[in-house]
């Protein structure tokens, strides 16, 4: 999810991202003969470098598929991360969501101007939100000015409060009712804020057109057409299958890893970032999305209708949000097309160029508690995805 983060935080872990492990692991990769196998591990290892506890890599271009690994699965064993092992995708649930309302409107089931009182009436009240005057589009987009109930389930950000936290389950309602407490950042329509709340409202939304959950919906529609079948909706399931690293948060500024791979069921559960996938799998998916396999091509043009993102808000600069998707600029012109996820230990950065012949996904198997060594983590995030493309665009054997 994120909660209010640096960036590449889940937009309510976010006032914190994040942890300086100097740890000086062997890297794992797979031996090829591959000028950007060699780039791609190089990369890699500078986030390990950089205090990552374990770090995972695949990229796909026409004609080549490069995976990277570095650091640790398991700091108390020393085992190599998992190849193609499972990863929880946080926020990037948001655009499996997108996908499933967009192809309701596609359906002439609803409409994206539709309020969310037609769908949900009553449920956003108070303080100053009112459910009549914010759309889905709005929704979708970040545009609602709606609060974000993230903060509301993190009453303290600790390893205890983690641990005593963890197993706590909350109805997508009960998070609703959380974020009506507080006023909204803004008029519908009249600035951008990302907020966890409009997802979980749109997930009620599917539900309330289908009659059927978001998470059947996005099996029927997006999964089993695919072929994900390492991606799935754990609902409040809070532990990962196997093969899979383990995750570690950092609390505070030099202090001790957590283990966090257990999910935290407050906002590890809804349809704002409660998926598990594998670089494989999330490579696929949007790959298909972006080459127009999964919505009608007046869906995905409304999905790629963008406003910009605030310079204030953490983003990479030059960050335009669509509906449920993102786009990044790139060094070498152009951008790409994606959605981190991100909660306590983990963080997912999927990239697609626009004609979705090349893709990758990096996932880190921890975060810090300081925000110096956040930002090189995600500078040196950025810079992999960044090199990783732009390599592939200028390769022959990509062409």
């Amino acid at each position: 999810m994120s909660i209010r983060r640096s960036w590449i935080s889940r937009r309510t872990v976010a006032a914190f991202a994040v942890a300086l492990l100097t740890l000086f692991v062997p890297a794992e990769s797979l031996a090829a003969p591959s000028d950007h196998l060699s780039q791609l591990q190089r990369d890699a290892d500078a986030l390990r470098d950089d205090g990552v506890t374990g770090v995972s890599v695949r990229l796909e271009a026409p004609h080549e598929v490069l995976t990277a690994r570095s650091g640790v699965g398991d700091l108390s064993t020393g085992r190599p991360v998992a190849a193609d092992g499972y990863v929880r995708i946080g926020s990037a649930t948001k655009t499996f969501v997108a996908v499933v309302l967009l192809q309701l409107v596609g359906e002439g089931r609803l409409s994206l101007d539709d309020t969310v009182d037609t769908w949900l009436p009553g449920l956003v009240r108070g303080h100053g939100n009112d459910g009549h005057r914010v759309t889905l589009r709005q929704l979708l987009q970040h545009t609602s000015g709606l609060p974000d109930y993230i903060g509301g389930v993190v009453p303290e950000l600790s390893a205890a409060g983690y641990r005593t936290n963890r197993w706590t389950t909350y109805t997508s309602r009960q998070r609703v009712a959380l974020a009506m407490k507080h006023q909204p950042s803004f008029a519908p329509g009249a600035g951008w804020e990302y907020s966890n709340t409009n997802y979980v409202l749109l997930g009620a939304v599917i539900k309330a057109v289908t009659g059927h959950s978001w998470e059947y919906e996005v099996g029927a529609r997006i999964l089993r057409p695919l072929r994900l079948t390492r991606t799935l909706t754990p609902g409040n399931w809070p532990l990962l299958p196997g093969p899979h690293a383990r995750n570690y948060q950092q609390f505070e500024p030099g202090g001790a890893m957590t283990d966090t791979t257990i999910a935290y069921l407050p906002f590890d559960a809804d349809a704002d970032g409660s998926m598990i996938s594998t670089t494989t799998d999330t490579n696929r998916f949007f790959t298909a999305l972006v080459q127009g396999r999964l919505l009608a091509p007046a869906q995905l043009v409304e999905m790629q209708r963008t406003v910009e993102v605030p310079a204030d808000r953490g983003f990479p600069p030059g960050t335009h949000d669509g509906l449920g998707l993102f786009w990044t600029p790139l060094s070498c012109g152009g951008g790409y097309w994606g959605h981190s996820g991100d909660g306590f230990g983990y963080l997912v950065w999927p990239a697609t160029t626009p004609d979705g012949r090349t893709t990758v996904t990096v996932s880190l198997h921890s975060r810090p508690g300081d925000a110096s060594s956040a930002t090189r983590q995600n500078q040196d995030v950025l810079a992999l995805v960044d090199r990783a493309l732009c390599s592939a665009r200028r390769s022959p054997t990509s062409l």
